[in-house]
């Protein structure tokens, strides 16, 4: 291999792009993913011609790589009308690497405990290659350790699929329904960028092509995963998770502010509340402050004060409802009015059977 350190950077570069399924790289897809990873690590961009040589050399040099050139057929950028042949190149074999080595006893033994810790985590999703790569390790199942509760998902392969079209940067065509119309499929084209957890229950986080606005879909209401590779992807601009810090769930209002919700919890459940917060910012007043409240609210007796900074939201509502009479908003008066609003109508829905 020659020592020029830039051309080492770029073989192991194309190593990686070349091995990967999931997207079909032109000589011009590879010279400008080349070219950024060049420039984030300080280093001179290259000409297509070098791009050239690099892959000729790796195909006809000391390597021998079995690069596969085909075509497909791609929606022109300048008229989506109209398709138009791509010149593409991959390793035939996907496993083929030209910095392949084989593991070490130390190397097998740290990732077979890692697996087989991995392993142990019941409820969570097989993901591809997991059981064949545990195979081929002859990683013997233990007792279980640890238990996640059983998630209604783990037999299907929507988080795999969501997984991968995330981690490779890919496009998707995403076919879903809703609860009112579970036989009217409805489709659009998305980025993916985060799966989030919450309740028991999967959620995509992911932009509208056409528009940018960031969505959510429940996974149990995805039909069909298509992914569309001919499509460029977006990167976020910015930490996503940081959108969740000042709400309880999935469901992001950018029109709400963030209120201070200041509520009472009976002498009941207040160390439940205490030891698992409604939400991170959570605080629970004592001494001065608690001597203050409860001059402020003479009539609640016992319990303990609490108060979060959130954005309204259905989940929000929906928690602070759960706790019934354990639990007393105080302020602000739109959230109180909104969880008065809602057992009232609870009792009403009761009252026929009183």
């Amino acid at each position: 291999m020659p020592t020029n350190k830039n051309a080492e950077t770029r073989y192991k570069i194309l190593d990686q792009l070349l091995a990967n399924r999931y997207h079909h790289y032109s000589t011009g897809d590879l010279l400008e993913l080349v070219n950024e990873e060049l420039v984030e690590m300080s280093m001179k961009p290259i000409k297509r011609r070098s791009i050239e040589y690099d892959l000729n050399y790796l195909e006809h040099g000391p390597f021998k790589a079995d690069i596969e050139h085909y075509q497909i057929d791609e929606v022109s950028r300048n008229n989506p009308d109209k398709t138009v042949k791509k010149n593409c190149h991959r390793y035939r074999d996907r496993s083929f690497s030209i910095y392949q080595q084989k593991m070490n006893d130390d190397e097998k033994q740290i990732l077979g405990e890692a697996m087989k810790l991995l392993g142990q985590f019941d409820g969570l999703p097989n993901l591809d290659r997991l059981e064949s790569l545990r195979a081929s390790l002859d990683i013997k199942s233990d007792r279980q350790i640890i238990s996640f509760t059983k998630n209604p998902l783990e037999n299907s392969n929507r988080l795999g699929e969501l997984f991968t079209a995330i981690s490779q940067k890919l496009v998707i065509e995403l076919h879903y329904h809703v609860f009112a119309a579970p036989d009217e499929d409805r489709h659009t084209v998305l980025i993916p960028y985060l799966l989030k957890e919450y309740n028991r229950r999967w959620f995509l986080i992911a932009a509208a092509e056409d528009t940018g606005k960031i969505l959510n879909f429940a996974l149990d209401r995805i039909d069909r995963i298509v992914p569309l590779p001919g499509h460029p992807y977006v990167e976020y601009k910015g930490d996503l998770n940081e959108r969740f810090d000042d709400i309880v769930g999935v469901t992001l209002y950018d029109d709400r502010p963030v209120q201070t919700i200041l509520f009472w919890v009976s002498d009941r459940s207040k160390d439940y509340v205490a030891t698992k917060p409604i939400h991170d910012s959570q605080k629970h007043y004592r001494n001065e402050k608690e001597a203050e409240l409860r001059r402020q609210y003479p009539t609640l007796e016992g319990g303990a004060f609490f108060s979060i900074d959130c954005i309204e939201n259905y989940e929000l509502i929906r928690e602070l409802i759960s706790f019934r009479e354990d639990l007393i908003v105080l302020s602000p008066d739109n959230i109180r009015d909104t969880v008065m609003e809602r057992i009232t109508a609870m009792y009403e829905m009761y009252k026929p059977w009183r």
